[in-house]
């Protein structure tokens, strides 16, 4: 069995090698390849999780692990990795992107690590523990009007094949809401709300290693994360809503104004 308050300070310091790998070579690509017309990934990105990969499997090689270049399997319980959260932002040395790690149950996270290196920024969660920022415990904003909250959002890589691109969501959101933001890393997004900075955030076509360790610690600081039905969400799905819980209603029913 699994002590995860001893587990939480060796995956917070993999995530902070992971990052500052990231920030060394920043500006330093050599190779891309395209994963279809805007979704590239770099040698940085699979170093930075074979880096992460390697010393997870060192310390527990009974753990699966799912990551986004790499690929690997679920299990009853299993690793989940995002080596490079902003790929794009990245290549083009725009400061916004992150190192997220999730540890994961039946597909609900346990443990959850993102680490934005720009800012020596690490948000961590643990389930039933609570959710902290450098160490210091943080909650969900306070705000409980649209009119005066601050969301974010993001759209698909490949969004010209979606019936349902989010353009139709972020114009009905552009009326009811003071600002909305698009950092280019829903992991970060998803920290931003835990922390306060954020009132809210939606988004389409994420996948697990974008939401599973944000889900947790938004949840952990107070906030609710369900999909737009206002169902349970499940880190597998790709629709999330996530936000301090007193907009969070507000938020579904601009959603649901549309159906595809």
């Amino acid at each position: 069995m699994l002590n995860l308050q001893q587990v939480l300070p060796f995956v917070s310091q993999i995530a902070t090698t992971a990052g500052e790998y990231l920030i060394q070579h920043l500006g330093k690509i050599k190779e891309v390849n395209f994963k279809g017309e805007r979704n590239l990934v770099t040698e940085i990105d699979t170093a930075s999780e074979q880096i992460i990969k390697h010393r997870l499997k060192e310390q527990f090689p009974e753990i699966a692990i799912l990551g986004e270049e790499l690929g690997g399997e679920t299990a009853e319980l299993f690793w989940v990795v995002d080596p490079l959260d902003g790929t794009n932002n990245y290549f083009h040395s725009y400061p916004v992107f992150c190192v997220s790690i999730a540890l994961v149950s039946t597909n609900l996270p346990l443990l959850g690590v993102i680490y934005d290196p720009t800012r020596k920024e690490l948000f961590t969660g643990l389930k039933g523990e609570g959710a902290f920022l450098n160490g210091k415990r943080i909650q969900v904003s306070t705000v409980d009007n649209l009119k005066t909250s601050l969301v974010a959002t993001g759209f698909y890589y490949e969004f010209k094949n979606q019936k349902d691109t989010n353009i139709e969501h972020f114009v009905d959101f552009l009326y009811e809401v003071q600002g909305i933001r698009r950092s280019g890393s829903a992991a970060i997004d998803l920290a931003y709300v835990a922390c306060g900075r954020l009132d809210g955030f939606w988004e389409l076509g994420l996948q697990p290693w974008d939401t599973a360790a944000g889900f947790l610690i938004v949840e952990e600081a107070g906030g609710k994360v369900t999909k737009f039905d206002g169902s349970s969400f499940d880190i597998f799905y790709p629709q999330i809503v996530a936000s301090n819980g007193k907009i969070h209603s507000a938020m579904l029913n601009v959603l649901n104004r549309r159906k595809f």
